[in-house]
């Protein structure tokens, strides 16, 4: 019975959930507005864990059954979001239902690693031809389209991280692999050629490349997000006692959010960032662990997905934070604030488990 649990993951799973409490009740003492956010996240980590141990106890290879319902499932949310979704930030992506909101984008993600993953388990580790990779890149096209025109730029894009994960691990072969990044490319080239992004969008652009040029206005939380990590130093200005968070220099909007790996810069140094950045690549080597020693493909590709996830929301948080990559939105898994983030990861971490439970079976 003990072997079948993976108590590596549980750990870096609650150590990570740690963190995100202990920030979120430091950025909580700076104002009334937000002080709530740390009890909130404890009540969305406590249903989690119970969402977790579910999904654990489940037989992760009947969801190949469920494949069209789920799919069915993921585009009929997204789509309804246009129906009746809330706006907030100046984009349409939550649903309220009984007064509880969540956000749909966030749970599509492992929507499609559980279906991306039934459809590659049937090639058993080979693709024949392009017509299998366009048949893949197909079911995940209008999921990403619809959380593109939200506009959620940035969970499109972990939805093509974890599409290119899954390919990696299904067997793609690397010409294959080649063509769709020169594709990608190309329809990037286009995209900025033609201004089809939203002018937030290319101004976080521009701001990335240049963050001096608005200084005052888009690359601001970037500016205090860098001056934030950069004056914590080694050790940090000490827990609770973050100046750029606390006096506002970091905007209360974003902070316990996006811009949460800052706070934690800040406030516990490069030490504490670098405890941070161990207890993720724990997480990953646990994560790719239970995708190596799975008892079928089905198994390998949804601990793949998972992890190609997890890897780029992190690279992308984090780089964004210290000025190496574009302001996307995109949150630090288990550590930002979200109920939605939250429980979409613990079910993720659920589903690890159960996977790592019927490795011999």
């Amino acid at each position: 019975m003990v072997r079948s649990i993976d108590f590596g993951l549980i750990a870096a799973v609650l150590g990570l959930a740690a963190f995100s409490l202990v920030t979120l009740y430091s950025i909580g003492l700076s104002s009334a507005a937000s002080s709530s956010f740390a009890y909130k996240q404890a009540v969305w980590v406590a249903t989690g864990l119970l969402v977790m141990i579910v999904i654990s106890r489940l037989d992760y290879s009947r969801l190949k059954h469920y494949m069209p319902f789920i799919h069915g499932a993921n585009i009929f949310l997204l789509a309804a979001i246009f129906l009746i979704g809330k706006i907030a930030l100046g984009a349409q992506r939550w649903i309220e239902i009984g007064g509880f909101r969540f956000q749909p984008s966030e749970f599509s993600k492992l929507m499609i690693i559980v279906t991306l993953g039934a459809i590659l388990a049937e090639r058993k580790g080979e693709f024949d031809g392009w017509r299998d990779v366009f048949l893949a890149a197909a079911h995940v096209a209008p999921v990403a389209v619809l959380i593109l025109v939200q506009p959620d730029l940035g969970t499109a894009l972990v939805l093509v991280a974890i599409m290119t994960g899954m390919f990696i691990a299904a067997g793609i072969k690397p010409k294959q692999l080649a063509v769709l990044g020169a594709g990608a490319y190309v329809v990037a080239g286009l995209v900025f050629k033609f201004h089809l992004l939203h002018a937030y969008q290319m101004k976080r652009l521009t701001v990335f490349l240049n963050p001096e040029i608005d200084p005052l206005g888009s690359g601001y939380n970037l500016r205090q997000s860098i001056i934030a990590i950069g004056s914590g130093g080694i050790f940090g200005k000490g827990l609770f006692s973050g100046t750029q968070s606390r006096l506002d220099f970091l905007p209360p909007a974003v902070r316990h959010t996006d811009f949460i790996f800052a706070v934690i810069g800040e406030e516990l140094g490069f030490v504490g960032g670098a405890v941070l950045l161990a207890l993720v690549f724990f997480l990953l080597a646990r994560t790719f662990r239970t995708a190596a020693m799975a008892r079928n493909h089905y198994g390998l590709l949804i601990a793949s997905g998972i992890g190609s996830m997890w890897i780029f929301q992190v690279l992308v948080n984090i780089g964004m934070t210290i000025g190496i990559m574009p302001v996307t939105g995109i949150p630090l898994p288990f550590i930002s604030y979200g109920g939605s983030s939250m429980l979409m990861n613990m079910a993720a971490a659920g589903l690890l488990l159960s996977i790592f439970k019927r490795r011999w079976t």
